[in-house]
C-alpha cells in the first residue's frame, strides 16, 4: 500500500514537473501572461498612488459632507 502511495506521489510530481517544463520552454503564451501580470500591478500601484495622495482629502471631503447631513437632520 505504501509502495502504491509513493509511486502515486511520484507520478504525480512528475507530471507536474513535466507540466511546468514546458510551460517554460513554450514561449508563445509566456508574453501574454507576463503582460497580463504587469497590468495587474501597475492597476494595483495606480490605486495604492490614487489612494495615499487623495486619501486625506477624501477623508476631509467625507467628513464635510457628513457633517452636513447632521446639520440638515
Amino acid at each position: 500500500m505504501i509502495q502504491k502511495l509513493s509511486d502515486f506521489i511520484l507520478a504525480v510530481y512528475v507530471a507536474a514537473a513535466g507540466a511546468f517544463d514546458s510551460l517554460r520552454r513554450d514561449e508563445r503564451g509566456l508574453s501574454g501572461v507576463v503582460v497580463a501580470i504587469l497590468l495587474i500591478l501597475v492597476a494595483v500601484l495606480a490605486i495604492v498612488g490614487i489612494w495615499v495622495f487623495l486619501g486625506d482629502w477624501l477623508a476631509e471631503l467625507w467628513e464635510r459632507i457628513t457633517g452636513q447631513a447632521n446639520t440638515i437632520t
